[in-house]
């Protein structure tokens, strides 16, 4: 090939690369602009509202004032973007909190969380993972944040702080579980029968929503990846690699219910992985099966005691039940709450035990018994038989009194 067209080749790709890098900073800057400006027009309808008290405001005054300003500037101006505008105001009142990552489509589907931390979740989110707003309304609709919370089987409070402020961080290998998977996107009937070789094919057909499913950092490596022992091959249903954790991620597919040769069988995919594939940049890869059904007793003998890490969860062919989801953790939640109270009914307990002589020290023997918050009963039990131990000391202190 002629040099000069090379040259010429290689000046109309930097050129085109300045071209778009300009196009790209003027689309943010204009969106900043956009997001600003319908900030202050929210503000304006509310400190009217505020002024006049107005509660009906967002009726007959938001009409009227979206008639004039279609009339004036256009499309974009109608009562229920105006109203958009209003709530936008009301849900980030700090301007500085708004980032211009977004767009405003994007607030316009984040406006409808009521719940603050999960609204800041999905912000947090949809930054990181460069969500197009189609991605986003459908990780909302899956309900990835409940889903989150509840793959490790057990949420609480310090969780539901850290993916608000954070998002969800991949650390280590369980930040990559979610639990259910949702497949809704393959278009299967719920609880219809089906091979594995038939869900494995349909998830490789829509390989872009499997992946934007599982989450942050994986790359697909194939499927029905042979690993070999001796003269015997056997066959990995999927691979992927993250690359945030540095890990091949081994996948089998299950359509019926968890059984324990299973794992065995995939921690045997991942001692080879581990000895034949990986590189010494590697860590160490990661196993998950997917089922219909895990099962938690059987989960739970077999998957316990395994050096490598494998994960087991459900997956589902349809939106989950959102209600379901959102009052599963909130019992969990309330639980944690419970804890915590009979804590605080302990110290009043021991308060009143113990009295005013080296309660302290009856604390410390008593927070020390290995299950003093299962339950208030076992709690009052230990107190007293504790009790008994010091019953010279109280004695005595009856008398002093």
């Amino acid at each position: 090939m002629d040099n000069n067209l090379i040259d010429n080749e290689v000046l109309v790709n930097e050129i085109a690369s300045i071209i778009t890098n300009a196009r790209n900073n003027v689309s943010k800057q204009v969106n900043s602009e956009l997001l600003n400006a319908y900030w202050n027009i929210g503000r304006v309808i509310v400190e009217n509202e505020l002024k006049n008290n107005r509660g009906e405001y967002g009726k007959k005054q938001l009409l009227a004032i979206s008639k004039n300003l279609t009339n004036k500037f256009g499309k974009g101006f109608s009562q229920s973007n105006l109203y958009n505008m209003k709530m936008f105001y009301t849900k980030y009142p700090i301007f500085q909190s708004v980032t211009g990552k977004l767009s405003w489509t994007h607030y316009c589907e984040l406006l409808y969380i009521s719940d603050d931390d999960k609204r800041s979740f999905y912000e947090k989110e949809a930054i990181n993972s460069n969500w197009s707003v189609r991605e986003l309304k459908r990780q909302i609709s899956s309900s990835l944040f409940e889903r989150l919370l509840l793959s490790n089987g057990e949420a609480n409070k310090k969780k539901v702080l850290e993916l608000a402020l954070k998002g969800n961080e991949i650390a280590k290998p369980e930040d990559i579980v979610k639990d259910p998977y949702v497949f809704e996107f393959l278009g299967i009937p719920e609880n219809k029968p089906m091979m594995e070789s038939d869900l494995e094919e349909a998830l490789v057909r829509q390989i872009e929503k499997f992946l934007l499913e599982l989450g942050k950092g994986f790359m697909f490596v194939g499927t029905q990846q042979r690993v070999t022992f001796g003269n015997t091959h056997y066959y990995v249903d999927m691979v992927f690699y993250n690359k945030i954790l540095r890990s091949y991620v081994l996948i089998e597919l299950k359509t019926i219910k968890l059984m324990p040769e299973a794992v065995g069988q995939l921690n045997m995919y991942l001692n080879y992985y581990a000895a034949e594939v990986n590189d010494e940049n590697d860590n160490p890869p990661i196993g998950l099966i997917l089922c219909t059904d895990k099962g938690n007793v059987d989960m739970q003998y077999a998957l316990g005691g395994l050096s490598n890490n494998i994960f087991a969860s459900k997956y589902v062919t349809y939106m989950p039940d959102k209600e379901q989801l959102i009052a599963q953790v909130e019992s969990i939640l309330a639980l944690s709450d419970n804890k915590i109270d009979w804590f605080k009914l302990l110290w009043v307990v021991l308060q009143l035990v113990c009295k005013k002589m080296a309660w302290y020290s009856c604390f410390i023997r008593i927070w020390s018994f290995p299950n003093v918050s299962k339950n208030f009963y076992e709690i009052s039990r230990e107190v007293f038989e504790l009790r008994k131990k010091f019953e010279y000391f109280f004695f005595a202190y009856d008398k002093i009194e």
